[in-house]
């Protein structure tokens, strides 16, 4: 049951990074937004231009330093493994 929330997990994530990215729909907003984020200066300008398509820049590397799963927990995106280890008695 664990490994299969997990990979859930990783999937959600991935999906709640690709929604916002198609929310932040102008590179001026991305850029903003990355900054915000705490991301490096230096890419900032390449990753808020890269036109591999939502689901790919999602999953880029960097998008996911900046979005980070901490950081979608504090945004209120709890993971369903932290909630099953909470419930589960093993």
């Amino acid at each position: 049951m664990k490994k299969l929330l997990q990979s859930n997990d990783e999937w959600l994530s991935h999906r709640i990074r690709a929604i916002y990215w198609k929310q932040w729909k102008k590179t001026k907003t991305k850029i903003r937004k990355l900054k915000e984020l705490g991301m490096d200066e230096n890419y900032i300008r390449w990753h808020a231009n890269m036109r591999q398509g939502i689901w790919n820049c999602s999953s880029n590397r960097m998008v996911q330093f900046a979005l980070n799963n901490e950081k979608l927990r504090e945004w209120g995106y709890p993971t369903f493994t932290e909630f099953y280890l909470k419930i589960c008695e093993n």
